[in-house]
């Protein structure tokens, strides 16, 4: 068992707010943090969370989960999905932050391997890790992506999961800067890029830090 297990909602190239959030978090080795993915999008500076979050690799047990915005980049750059989508959803300021020339192989290797390595979901103790969402009914491994990057829980909160584990999920944003405690599942996304916070949580204590898109802790 790690000594703190956090989780950290949607960034969004809030770089600053990552940052200062990290300070006020302090992560030791025999942490776990897992951060609930969309790192990338609508934020001013997504090259710089990643590369917070590499060096944040090298210092501590880091978890990064999958999120709609890096599903959405990732299949733009193999070629499977229409640029057009992913740049109204905020791919133009992750393309500006990269220095986009035209090429669409922008990423550096470390970077490139960084998205290519992150995961659908994560398990530790009573309590479990997505994007978005999840079937309450299927095991872990059977999850479609569908829930666990793009559903909203404004269409409804799932019941509790079979594994009767507690959920901590991002993507649905709360514009008043307030997590969303259903119980069984708690939603971090807190808004940050856009004049809210970004959250991390302590999830066995329930400590919450919070940062707005400056740096200032709330």
């Amino acid at each position: 068992m790690s000594n703190r297990l956090i989780a950290i909602g949607d960034i969004h190239g809030c770089s600053t707010a990552l940052k200062a959030i990290l300070t006020a978090i302090d992560p030791r080795p025999d942490d776990t943090i897992v951060t609930l993915g969309d790192y990338v999008d609508r934020g001013p500076d997504a090259r710089g969370v990643v590369e917070l979050l590499i060096d944040l690799s090298k210092r501590t047990h880091l978890v990064t989960i999958l999120g709609n915005h890096e599903e959405m980049m990732l299949k733009v750059l193999r070629g499977e999905q229409a640029y057009q989508d992913w740049l109204k959803f905020g791919g133009v300021e992750t393309l500006e932050s990269y220095g986009f020339d035209g090429d669409l192989n922008f990423l550096p290797p470390e970077h490139l391997e960084f998205f290519e390595s992150l995961v659908d979901y994560y398990v530790e103790d009573n309590f479990f890790f997505t994007h978005a969402s999840y079937d309450p009914y299927l095991p872990f491994d059977q999850q479609q992506g569908d829930l666990l990057r793009w559903y909203s829980l404004r269409d409804g909160i799932p019941p509790k999961h079979i594994s009767g584990a507690t959920a901590i999920v991002g993507h649905t944003a709360s514009q008043n800067g307030e997590v969303l405690d259903a119980e069984h599942l708690l939603c971090i996304d807190t808004f940050c890029y856009g004049g809210g916070y970004l959250t991390a949580l302590d999830v066995r204590k329930l400590a919450i830090w919070q940062v707005c898109k400056d740096g200032y802790l709330r």
